[in-house]
């Protein structure tokens, strides 16, 4: 590995908005960003457009996070980003390292992920956690996570960095695709087979873009509970907290972006509360893929087949909203069988794999 590439590490500044001064230095980053990924995945379904991405970065006080640049002679060739939880019991910190392929092995991972660490630990976050798309080429040793489902080959330039540093592989996702349109008949006779076990306790809501003022209250103790339902093996998760203000503050980073959700929640009828919800992310040009986030059914709400019903409702609202959409690509954990059982009886296929990693110091 040569070494002697002069590399500079800095800060970007988050821009008020794309027209503001550094945005074209965060539009650069987010090319790089896409252009990594769209190496690792073989596809540029996961690409994001600045816009889209730059409200991630300014919600501060919910979700703390700074992002970092190489440079080598001026160009950003990789960036970092440090992320943690807000909760005052919060031990970890999370580490995102990417380079440009044709600027790997010549000391620039190492020294973004020097820097990012140096801070991480200096913040009195004892463990350090990281996230990572890697491929799977068919060689080398299988690494499994202690959960038993999924697997990384040792043979991954990502899999080796991490390794090289200690970090343990905690848990797999599973990145699926799901090509657009699905057959309306099989959607129909899926919607009917689900609704039909959940019975007459439970219906469909829908609604687009910001919460409307009757569902604020439980759309934050979804939210809540997404943070502490979900799968997620031996990491160290804090709880997120959410109450109206960022149900609000999660609205306007919604119209920011300029994408548009569109959400279906179930209703448990005898209480009036929302038991589970289902998101989907269209970008503003419809040719490129939707994107499903958050997917969740109260554990008390659980046996019903509510996964389905949800997620079989807001397939059937894209197809209204936006019937040019192309493809909706989505993650879940490897070890949660129900979900990706949902997911693979309406079409969805692997498309790619992210591991969780962990390093306590």
């Amino acid at each position: 590995m040569s070494t002697d590439t002069a590399v500079g590490i800095e800060e970007l500044a988050i821009p008020a908005s794309m027209d503001a001064p550094g945005a074209a230095d965060f539009a650069e980053m987010v090319d790089v960003r896409n252009a990594i990924e769209t190496h690792l995945m073989g596809t540029d379904v996961l690409n994001y457009s600045a816009r889209e991405l730059l409200p991630v970065y300014q919600v501060q006080h919910h979700e703390p996070i700074r992002l970092f640049v190489a440079r080598v002679e001026g160009r950003i060739v990789g960036r970092g980003i440090l992320s943690w939880s807000a909760a005052e019991d919060a031990t970890a910190s999370w580490l995102e390292v990417e380079v440009l392929p044709e600027f790997r092995r010549r000391g620039v991972g190492t020294a973004l992920y020097d820097h990012l660490a140096a801070i991480a630990l200096a913040s009195g976050r004892p463990t350090l956690q990281a996230e990572a798309i890697h491929t799977r080429p068919e060689t080398g040793e299988r690494i499994e996570p202690p959960t038993g489902f999924g697997w990384l080959s040792a043979d991954d330039p990502g899999v080796r960095f991490l390794r090289r540093r200690g970090y343990q592989l905690e848990q797999v996702a599973r990145i699926s695709g799901l090509p657009l349109p699905v057959d309306a008949a099989l959607l129909a006779a899926k919607r009917d087979a689900a609704q039909s076990a959940a019975g007459p306790g439970y219906r469909v809501v829908s609604w687009v873009g910001a919460t409307p003022p009757e569902w604020v209250g439980d759309v934050a103790t979804l939210k809540t509970r997404m943070s502490t339902d979900a799968p997620s093996a031996g990491l160290d998760m804090s709880e997120e907290k959410w109450d109206a203000a960022r149900v609000a503050d999660w609205d306007r980073q919604l119209a920011d972006s300029g994408r548009e959700r569109l959400t279906v929640a179930a209703e448990h009828v005898p209480s009036g509360r929302l038991a589970g919800f289902n998101e989907l992310y269209l970008p503003a040009d419809r040719s490129r893929p939707v994107t499903q986030e958050d997917t969740l059914v109260l554990a008390e709400h659980r046996g019903r087949r509510l996964g389905m019903l949800l997620k079989v409702a807001n397939l059937q609202r894209l197809a209204e909203v936006s019937p040019s959409s192309p493809m909706v690509t989505t993650f879940n954990a490897e070890e949660n069988r129900h979900m990706l059982d949902v997911n693979e009886a309406v079409g969805f296929v692997p498309i790619g794999y992210e591991g969780a990693w962990k390093l306590t110091s």
